[in-house]
């Protein structure tokens, strides 16, 4: 793993509401303040889940490239989509996100209870996306919410091999009600069952368990996710202003624990993007 903090920022998801959440980015002027602010405190990375015009998740794809063009004018981010949009979204709109051109895609390695809601992603639709990842040059970041699914990403490695630039890089999605929990023996337990191809690892705690996750992954030296898709205080009580707060708050735990913030050129390198 490297001694240089990858940190990712997920500014949106696809939960919460605009009317419950003024802060949340929204809209692509949005968008591209909070790429270059995050960009700014010290992201290398944004996780994109795209808004329609009256601020409600939309996989359509003028609005994704709209999106996609509005963080490139405004930082030098890697911008990687959400191929998961929000778990109403049907199979075949969700393959469609790479023809936005992301220089990374997020993979997620199987279906999985999301609350009272099913994000649903049988293996057939898994294969699916990784070959079209593979044949686009789109860097996968494999998202696992479970330890079947880390056992998963197994198989798929030795179905299809590693993409081309030699870099397997999984984020641990934590807390969700249905997954994994946000806990340190989680974390452990999945870090422990990685499959030999993995060559890099972040971990994002939901809700409460942010901190707790966080603070495990440091200590094993792996990545961070941050963002208002994922946390909306930024202590008990008291909401997140914006996600460059996050996101300057990794950069310290960061710091605590002696790794400075990786650049997006170094973020490039680390996904094998040419």
């Amino acid at each position: 793993m490297s001694d240089a903090l990858l940190i990712t920022v997920a500014p949106t998801g696809a939960e919460t509401a605009k009317a419950d959440c003024p802060q949340l980015p929204t809209t692509p002027e949005e968008i591209a303040r909070t790429a270059a602010e995050c960009e700014a405190a010290g992201a290398a990375m944004i996780h994109i889940h795209v808004r329609d015009t009256s601020h409600a998740p939309t996989l359509d794809q003028a609005l994704l490239r709209e999106w996609v063009a509005a963080v490139r004018e405004s930082s030098s981010l890697v911008v990687q989509l959400s191929t998961g949009g929000s778990v109403h979204d049907p199979l075949e709109e969700r393959l469609k996100v790479l023809d936005a051109e992301p220089d990374s895609c997020s993979l997620t390695m199987g279906t999985t209870n999301f609350g009272d809601d099913v994000f649903l992603n049988p293996w057939p639709f898994v294969k699916e996306l990784y070959q079209l990842a593979l044949a686009r040059g789109v860097a996968p970041e494999f998202e696992l919410f479970d330890l079947g699914q880390v056992h998963a990403l197994g198989r798929l490695m030795r179905e299809y091999g590693i993409p081309d630039g030699g870099k397997v890089h999984v984020d641990f999605v934590m807390g969700v009600p249905g997954g994994m929990p946000g806990t340190a023996p989680a974390l452990v337990a999945g870090v422990s069952a990685l499959p030999p191809e993995v060559t890099s690892w972040s971990a994002t705690g939901i809700g409460r368990s942010t901190l707790a996750v966080a603070m495990a992954s440091l200590s094993m030296g792996g990545h961070l996710r941050v963002g208002m898709e994922d946390v909306l205080t930024i202590s008990r009580g008291v909401p997140v202003e914006s996600n460059a707060q996050l996101v300057e708050r990794a950069v310290e735990l960061g710091r605590i624990a002696q790794r400075e913030p990786m650049t997006p050129a170094g973020c490039r390198e680390l996904l094998g993007l040419g």
